[in-house]
């Protein structure tokens, strides 16, 4: 689910990936504002390819709040480099979950 997101994303599928969020962020973020969010994604696609490959697997610990599992993933051209310069980050509820709650670029 979160490769896949991420792939949409990467080929400007902004209509689909938009579909696979979770409703509760549907209902707060309209597509404008997650297309201009998901666009700095797309332009590091642009420059370092579309090809990605899953970097870690985890869950942040809330202090107070739920916990929030992510997945990161590495472009496929980077995977020589440790660390990678660009993570790509995607958030959900759990592992059987099947929307995003978040997303982000982390770059080091």
């Amino acid at each position: 689910m979160a490769r896949r997101f991420l792939l949409d994303i990467l080929h400007a599928n902004y209509p689909a990936a938009y579909r696979r969020l979770a409703p509760e962020v549907r209902a707060a973020v309209r597509r404008p504002a997650f297309e201009a969010a998901a666009r700095p994604l797309w332009q590091q696609g642009q420059v370092r390819g579309p090809a990605i490959e899953l970097y870690q697997i985890g869950t942040r610990l809330g202090g107070g709040r739920p916990s929030q599992w992510f997945c990161r993933f590495a472009f496929a051209q980077d995977s020589a480099r440790h660390p990678p310069p660009v993570l790509l980050e995607v958030t959900f509820r759990d592992t059987t979950a099947r929307a995003v709650l978040g997303f982000g670029l982390r770059q080091r």
